[in-house]
């Protein structure tokens, strides 16, 4: 019997993704051949709703074999590019084929000239998916995600943090403030002006502390000698699969060069081995910031690509 495709319905769609992706981490030994839960968390409560202005109805497709999720895909946020979340057992070409061409249909970017552009994202070893993207048009192009792992069974060696600063778990009034001005500090190269306007208006935050996996304790700042945030990373938890995942992860440029990122990273870590996480992972793309990544957690990871084709006009 063919699968039925549809689109996303109702919450009861969401815990549906969340519980899939849980069992699509287990199945393939807790590496991100599909989406960790926090993903589909951070991209529902903050990439999609506070910056592409999108809901899950909006960019969500599901496939279903009589009733139960086979399979799903989404942006993370924008149209214009896609992820794909397959059980092993419907992952075929295809499948994947199909996937391919409903992503094209429904989430292309289609630019002011008349043009439609794809991005899709596939792990580096399926050598399965890649070779249809290619038939299909699709070149690899762009940099890769590398998606660092480090197992927590073994001791987490002390970071030195730097004189006068502090590491603690997220405040709230005018910390919650002062963390938002921090964010647009640190992804927007100092730009005051963005700190600003996320400090005016710290709604996107309380966006953020909705998803279920948010906690305050793996919220994590370093504050610097006179009280402003200096770094910070939030870490998401997932007690099913004991597995955590740090998003986002920034230092502020004036505090830059003093290994405050190692040691936020480092302190969530202890934190998630007390807890009895069985592995951590993050994300980059940057040179800097897999630097960093990889000085805390190793070399282990995995690389997910992006695959890039423009049609039309």
């Amino acid at each position: 019997m063919p699968l039925t495709f549809r689109t996303y319905q109702t919450e009861d769609d969401y815990w549906r993704m969340r519980e899939f992706l849980r069992e699509l981490m287990i199945l393939h030994g807790l590496h991100e051949q599909s989406w960790h839960v926090a993903r589909l968390d951070y991209a529902r409560w903050h990439v999609c709703l506070n910056c592409a202005k999108v809901t899950l109805n909006d960019v969500s497709y599901l496939w279903e074999d009589d009733g139960k999720l086979a399979a799903f895909m989404m942006p993370d946020g924008w149209l214009g590019e896609v992820h794909f979340n397959i059980h092993p057992n419907y992952d075929t070409p295809v499948m994947v084929k199909e996937m391919l061409l409903k992503a094209e249909e429904h989430l292309c970017e289609k630019k002011p000239d008349g043009t439609n552009c794809m991005l899709i994202w596939s792990p580096a070893e399926d050598t399965m998916r890649q070779e249809i993207l290619r038939q299909n048009g699709y070149e690899k192009k762009g940099d890769p995600e590398m998606q660092w792992r480090r197992t927590l069974d073994s001791p987490i060696r002390d970071v030195p943090l730097a004189a006068g600063y502090s590491i603690r778990s997220l405040g709230d009034g005018l910390e919650l403030l002062e963390r938002c001005y921090a964010s647009g500090l640190g992804f927007h190269d100092g730009d005051i002006a963005i700190a600003v306007d996320n400090r005016n208006d710290p709604t996107w935050y309380r966006n953020i502390q909705t998803a279920p996996l948010y906690r305050r304790d793996l919220d994590l700042v370093a504050v610097a000698p006179d009280g402003s945030i200096a770094s910070f990373c939030t870490i998401w938890f997932d007690d099913v699969t004991r597995t955590a995942y740090f998003e986002p992860v920034a230092t502020v440029p004036a505090h830059q060069r003093k290994g405050l990122g190692k040691a936020v990273l480092t302190e969530g870590l202890k934190r998630l081995q007390r807890m009895g996480a069985l592995l951590g992972c993050v994300g980059g793309f940057s040179t800097g910031a897999n630097a960093l990544y990889q000085s805390v957690m190793g070399s282990d990871h995995d690389v997910y690509e992006p695959w890039v084709k423009c049609w039309g006009n």
